[in-house]
């Protein structure tokens, strides 16, 4: 028989009671990025990884307001929403080369909200055979890096880009 490890895991299965709030806002509000996965801040959104990934290096980018609609967001919000997306393709492609993407919003707990009324993008990494059969028959999900070493690279990798691009706006 094969085993999955997926240490990280057990802090989500031990839990007595789901985070107090919401989990973007405690996110958004915290002290230390590195224990709550945020990546990058910018004015009006920031980029979070998601704690229990589909894939590996799957991110999110989240508006620091609270909202849950997209008609909500200012035009400075949106834009940079889609900004902060387009950093994370880009540091995606630096960390793992991923064949292609998913990206887009679940909206409401009817289109699959887990964090209902708070929006945010994801941001998934997809490489060819990267779930295999595992949902499919076990109802399982292969993450085959710890979430610690994913977190390390991509915070490399969008401090690498954002020194790029400041070296090109300065030119």
């Amino acid at each position: 028989m094969d085993r999955i490890f997926a240490p990280w895991r057990i802090d989500y299965i031990k839990a007595d009671q789901p985070e107090e709030g919401c989990v973007l806002c405690n996110a958004a509000q915290a002290d230390d990025d590195a224990e709550k996965l945020v990546l990058h801040r910018g004015v009006h959104a920031y980029v979070i990884m998601n704690k229990y990934p589909y894939t590996n290096g799957h991110l999110m980018v989240s508006p620091y307001a609270h909202l849950g609609e997209m008609t909500a967001l200012s035009t400075e919000m949106w834009a940079e929403v889609m900004e902060l997306t387009t950093l994370c393709v880009r540091a995606l492609e630096m960390y793992g080369r991923p064949h292609g993407f998913n990206i887009g919003m679940n909206i409401g707990r009817v289109a699959g909200a887990g964090v209902e009324g708070h929006l945010h993008m994801h941001v998934v990494p997809r490489w060819n055979g990267d779930v295999n059969f595992m949902p499919v028959l076990a109802d399982v999900r292969v993450i085959n890096e710890h979430i610690g070493e994913t977190f390390a690279a991509l915070r490399r990798a969008f401090e690498e880009l954002i020194a790029q691009d400041k070296k090109k706006g300065s030119e």
